[in-house]
C-alpha cells in the first residue's frame, strides 16, 4: 500500500477543497488517462484497487502511470468515544484530489482497451471520472 516515509508532521487539519487543479491536469507520460470531475480524498487501499483493475485488463500489453501519491494524514475517533480528548489516531493516507486532476495514464494501449480499463477503475473510487486522450502536437 502507498504511504509516504515520513511526514514533517504526524496530524494534519482537514482543511476544504475548493476550485479546479492547479497542475496535473492534463496527460503528460502516457495516450490516454483518467481525470477526475469532483473534488475528494482518495485513499491508498482505492488508488491499490484501482491500479490492480486496471492492470488485469491491460495485462502485459500497455504501461501504467499513477499521477496522485496518498501523502496527507487522516485520524479518526475510536467508537463511541465521547467528545474532546484531543484528535484521534492515524487511520491512514489519503491523495487529495482536485477537478481535473489526471490519477492514471496508460501508455500503448488501443483506445477501447484503455475506455474499458478506466471504467473498471471508475468503479473503485469515490470520485466521478472521464478518460481524456493525449493532444496532437502542433
Amino acid at each position: 500500500m502507498l504511504a509516504p516515509k515520513r511526514t514533517k508532521y504526524r496530524k494534519r487539519q482537514k482543511g476544504r477543497s475548493r476550485g479546479m487543479a492547479k497542475g496535473g491536469h492534463e496527460v503528460s507520460f502516457g495516450d490516454f488517462g483518467l481525470q477526475a470531475l469532483q473534488p475528494g480524498h482518495i485513499t491508498a487501499r482505492q488508488i491499490e484497487a484501482a491500479r490492480v483493475s486496471i492492470t488485469r485488463m491491460v495485462k502485459k500489453t500497455g504501461k501504467l502511470y499513477i499521477r496522485i501519491f496518498p501523502d496527507k494524514p487522516i485520524t479518526k475517533k475510536p467508537a463511541e468515544t465521547r467528545m474532546g480528548k484531543g484528535k484521534g489516531g492515524n487511520e491512514g493516507f489519503v491523495a487529495v484530489v482536485k477537478p481535473g486532476r489526471v490519477m492514471f495514464e496508460l501508455e500503448g494501449v488501443p483506445e477501447e482497451l484503455a475506455r474499458k480499463a478506466f471504467l473498471r477503475a471508475h468503479h473503485k473510487l469515490p470520485v466521478n471520472t472521464h478518460m481524456i486522450s493525449r493532444e496532437p502536437p502542433l
